[in-house]
């Protein structure tokens, strides 16, 4: 099961396109697998007949187990019901040993693989370790951060993985910490049994959690438990960029949303103030040369953050075409690692939900996240004493405390403001 980055810790075998007995060469569509984040058509990274199926259509098991074993040729394809994955915790369970059988031309032995074409996504090596232990012992990036985050010594681990390779279940495996005195509980919240208690005279219905799910539990109460949060609000002035947007759509080449020239302008401003363009990597700081911003995308079940690269030195054409590409391939789960990973900062906009304002949660490693409210009509007192109403929105910056100050914050938002409503800025 291929790692398809670093916060994946399982995957789903949707469908296989190859049966056993089958002969494929490298490069050809071997199976479909569905994460918590995307799905993907998986290809076999070696030539050979299909010899074993371990994980049948619509079973789930962790990163690094084998699905499937490959032979160098097809007189050493095994019979069609070779063993499956067993009912636990994603086990593998043992090929059946083969009958005795006549003298036959020898044939290469099978090659177990964990068909892993996306090797490359790694961890930085300054974050998390490196990914070869000094007794030879090979650790996967998801392994390497929650030992990181545990306080786990991997050194001291013997890895299930394939060639004796650590992975994340190693990790959950292996003893914690003992802890503090007085055996407090360490659980931060009430047991399934007890939730249900509360309930008993009213009806509900129990809604099994997918990976999609879970991570983003996981994730969050990570930030919120780990991350110093600090927040910023301000009020943008739109009348400009609303009117240079009218005139920009009525053009007929193409069509710009708000949220395009907010891109466009956090971009710029991240850009301006290349202090707050970072992220924490523990035990230093990563500034960026250039702006990378996640947009949060919404979809069933939960929400994606593609990335939109390079976004300030791009036209806001092209990001308004990005971001429909990436927000329709998201909520079709198709996005590609390499689509949703990394970033240095990221936006989340419900204004078009009518939402006046609210503050996000730093994902990390980010730094920051700019939460966008609705633009609505609202009264500002003129020079004179008088009031009027104009287009007004409120935004919110969140901040990781540990790598962006308060004064470096406001200054990062008040490069947007600028930005903001002063557009045409972004057009040059």
């Amino acid at each position: 099961m291929p790692q398809l980055g670093e916060t994946v810790a399982e995957g789903k075998i949707v469908k296989w396109f190859k049966s056993v007995g089958d002969v494929l060469a490298a490069g050809e569509v071997l199976f479909e697998i569905e994460t918590d984040k995307t799905s993907m058509e998986v290809p076999a990274m070696a030539g050979g007949a299909l010899a074993e199926i371990r994980v049948q259509a619509g079973q789930t098991v962790p990163v690094g187990a084998v699905v499937a074993v490959l032979s160098a040729g097809a007189s050493s394809v095994a019979s069609s019901d070779s063993s499956p994955v067993n009912g636990g915790a994603g086990q593998i369970s043992a090929p059946a040993p083969a009958a005795a059988a006549a003298p036959a031309p020898a044939a290469a032995a099978p090659v177990q693989r964990s068909l892993d074409p996306f090797n490359a996504v790694v961890s930085p090596e300054k974050t998390f370790g490196p990914a070869t232990l000094a007794n030879g012992a090979k650790v996967t990036p998801l392994a390497r951060r929650l030992a990181a985050q545990a306080g786990i010594d991997l050194s001291t681990l013997k890895g299930s993985g394939p060639h004796g390779r650590i992975v994340a279940a190693d990790i959950a495996a292996a003893p914690t910490a003992a802890p503090a005195s007085g055996g407090a509980s360490t659980a931060t919240g009430a047991t399934l049994d007890q939730v249900r208690a509360l309930y008993t005279d009213v009806p509900y219905e129990e809604i099994a959690l997918d990976g999609m799910r879970r991570t983003i539990a996981r994730r969050l109460v990570e930030s919120k438990q780990t991350i110093p949060h600090f927040y910023l609000t301000l009020e943008v002035g739109l009348e400009p960029l609303l009117d240079l947007r009218k005139r920009i759509n009525a053009s007929g080449a193409v069509k710009i949303s708000v949220n395009d020239f907010v891109v466009k302008a956090y971009a710029l401003a991240l850009s301006q103030v290349p202090a707050a363009n970072a992220v924490w990597a523990e035990d230093r700081i990563l500034q960026f040369q250039r702006a990378d911003v996640g947009v949060a995308v919404a979809i069933p079940g939960g929400l994606l953050t593609p990335v939109i690269r390079n976004a300030e030195t791009k036209s806001l054409s092209a990001i308004s075409a990005e971001i429909r590409d990436l927000a329709g391939r998201a909520r079709e789960r198709k996005l590609k690692p390499a689509e949703y990973q990394g970033g240095s900062a990221a936006i989340s906009n419900l204004g078009m939900f009518g939402v006046r304002e609210f503050m996000a949660i730093v994902s990390p490693p980010h730094a920051t996240i700019l939460a966008v409210g609705a633009g609505m009509r609202r009264p500002v007192e003129t020079e004179d004493g008088g009031v009027r109403f104009e287009s007004r929105m409120t935004v919110t910056l969140s901040v990781d405390h540990r790598v962006v100050d308060g004064a470096l914050g406001a200054q990062l938002l008040a490069a947007f403001k600028a930005i903001m409503e002063n557009p045409i800025s972004a057009l040059i």
